[in-house]
């Protein structure tokens, strides 16, 4: 748009270009004061929690950690051969075809934004030596027993013990197994009265799931007494 303007020279109006309408810049954004709460992502959880599956071998912690695990599990599994007799107690499970030789890993993530990495401990007393540095930073184990091979959990028990780490008993229910009461698989073991004791199946997540919810609950009870 054109504006006139008086020539002194001439004596004339003329015209001259209007200078171009600007466009207003807004102002930066003021950052607002920290409060120093931390923001959610759906990718980053509030809370991270180690939880160890132990048991003897064969009793399902590779079967668990597979059930109910958000994310494709890290399996180390090798076959069973010959090399393994007289190694490995293979009582009562002639079906058994594979063994874990270092560990299981999974995830399992609660609405909330605690987050569980899980990991399953090898069960044959030749891999024992790795508990020490799996066991290392976790909150709480569970335990897995098989109720017709009870002795095969005794080492599990006693490890979580003396290094006061909080754990529950999960008695795996075994198909054609004789079923017992949790007040005699109490008993049977010799642990405390305060140590909870589940009957589960680990082949159905939910069944697995809830073991992980008693776990987190019974840690966080033991870690404010």
């Amino acid at each position: 748009m054109n504006s006139a303007a008086f020539n002194p020279a001439s004596g004339e109006a003329s015209t001259a270009p209007s200078a171009p309408r600007r466009t207003p810049v807004p102002p930066p954004p003021v950052a607002a004061p920290s409060t120093g709460m931390y923001a959610p992502d759906a990718d980053v959880p509030l809370h991270t929690l180690k939880i160890l599956v132990a048991g003897g071998f064969g009793v399902g912690k590779t079967t668990l950690v597979g059930s109910v695990s958000e994310i494709r599990p890290l399996r180390t599994e090798e076959t069973l051969t010959d090399a393994s007799v007289g190694v490995d107690d293979l009582d009562g499970l002639a079906s058994k075809t594979t063994t874990t030789v270092a560990m299981d890993f999974g995830r399992l993530t609660f609405s909330g934004g605690v987050r569980l990495y899980l990991f399953g401990t090898p069960g044959q007393e030749r891999f024992w030596f790795m508990w020490d540095q799996i066991s290392y930073g976790a909150v709480g184990a569970i335990v897995l027993v098989d109720t017709r091979r009870l002795s095969t959990s005794f080492a599990s028990i006693d490890f979580f013990e003396r290094r006061r780490i909080p754990f529950v008993i999960a008695a795996n229910v075994f198909d054609g197994a004789r079923r017992y009461r949790v007040d005699q698989i109490q008993d049977a073991l010799d642990v405390d009265p305060d140590v909870p004791i589940l009957l589960c199946d680990v082949r159905h997540r939910d069944s697995a799931k809830s073991i992980l919810v008693t776990l987190v609950e019974h840690a966080l009870q033991s870690s404010r007494r």
